[in-house]
């Protein structure tokens, strides 16, 4: 008989399990938790050509970028526990919901929502700069029950993008408004909105800074990138969301591939929900989602597989790496990446939170 995970995660948290246990956060494998060395398995298996799902059982799971992973020796402990505890909050955020009998769709919204409202991140208020010194927002929401999504583009006064693209999902005809339509929407819908400012930070005007030849040398460059969410409910329906800042100096006017279906989220029940990080060109060029959603569904792929063939052998050659995190209605999950690292995490039924920082606990091309 098929395991209902939101059933089961509903019974963890009346009491099958104890309440440290449940909000424990387990960092990198259980094999060796945060060490050095945590994904050799995975990474052993996927050098024999035979890509293995990184976990079983999962109800949801939570992205904050691909690219240039956070590595130990200059990363002190305090930002290691921001990332982890930003990661955490996002997946409780979304099991919160999920135990509650809530759709994968508000699930998956709930988490985004914490990671945009978290300055680490690129998205919302952690967003990057472009060019013009200003900032324009994408993001989309997909329901995999009957292939319904929405969402938004260069949006530039919104404070939560991921919640516009569900009203505009919900509450519209259309599947993608963009500029000054998606803001008013927004607003209109009662939505909070906020002024440029709001999306400030010191880092990433930093980051722009050095874009621009202005810096050179100074300090670290942390992951940028998209955030993400999947999640299965206890009525077996999937879903995707994806938000992003874009890219640090990017013209204004570029859109990605986070708020377009099919690149950077997609969600079919019988497949995967799958939220994509990286380089948006490539991904909206390779139509990284709906290919691994096709590989399953029409190539008899099984998820694992089909992820790594688009994120490790397809993308690359198309000029850009990035990331994806993937999941089944049997939750299966996988999170393959061509790129050197990917900050994601995922909590399973029982109650088993997992947050991966550290480019050793994810190694490039697995």
């Amino acid at each position: 008989m098929a395991r209902n995970p939101a059933i089961r995660l509903t019974c963890v948290c009346a009491g099958a399990l104890s309440v440290a246990a449940l909000l424990s956060v387990v960092p990198g494998s259980a094999v060796s938790a945060g060490r050095p060395g945590a994904a050799e398995p995975a990474a052993a298996q996927a050098a024999k050509g035979k890509p293995q799902p990184d976990a079983r059982h999962v109800v949801i799971a939570v992205h904050g970028g691909a690219g240039t992973a956070l590595k130990r020796e200059d990363t002190t402990p305090a930002l290691e526990k921001a990332y982890r505890d930003g990661l955490a909050e996002a997946l409780r955020a979304g099991r919160k919901i999920l135990g509650k009998g809530g759709s994968s769709v508000a699930a998956v919204e709930a988490a985004v929502r914490r990671l945009e409202d978290n300055p680490l991140f690129n998205a919302g208020k952690g967003a990057v700069f472009n060019e013009d010194a200003g900032h324009e927002l994408d993001a989309s929401v997909m329901r995999g029950s009957d292939l319904a999504a929405g969402a938004v583009a260069g949006v530039r006064n919104v404070r939560n993008p991921v919640s516009a693209a569900r009203l505009v999902m919900e509450k519209t005809k259309h599947v993608l408004l963009a500029g000054e339509g998606a803001d008013d929407f927004a607003a209109r819908s009662g939505l909070p909105t906020v002024t440029q400012d709001y999306y400030w930070t010191e880092k990433r005007w930093q980051e722009l800074l050095k874009a621009k030849g202005r810096l050179k040398g100074t300090g670290e460059t942390l992951t940028q990138g998209t955030v993400g969410a999947v999640a299965v409910d206890g009525a077996r329906n999937l879903a995707a969301a994806t938000s992003t800042g874009g890219l640090t100096d990017k013209m204004a006017g570029r859109v990605g591939d986070s708020p377009v279906v099919g690149a950077g989220t997609y969600a079919k029940n019988g497949t995967v929900a799958a939220s994509a990080t990286g380089a948006g060109e490539v991904f909206l060029r390779g139509a990284a989602t709906v290919t691994i959603s096709n590989l399953i569904e029409f190539g008899r792929r099984d998820l694992a597989g089909a992820a790594y063939e688009v994120l490790v052998e397809r993308l690359p050659e198309l000029g850009g790496t990035g990331g994806v995190i993937a999941l089944n209605a049997e939750g299966v999950f996988d999170a393959p990446h061509s790129s050197e690292g990917m900050l994601h995490g995922y909590l399973t039924e029982d109650g088993r939170l997992v947050t991966k920082v550290f480019a050793d606990e994810t190694p490039a091309n697995r």
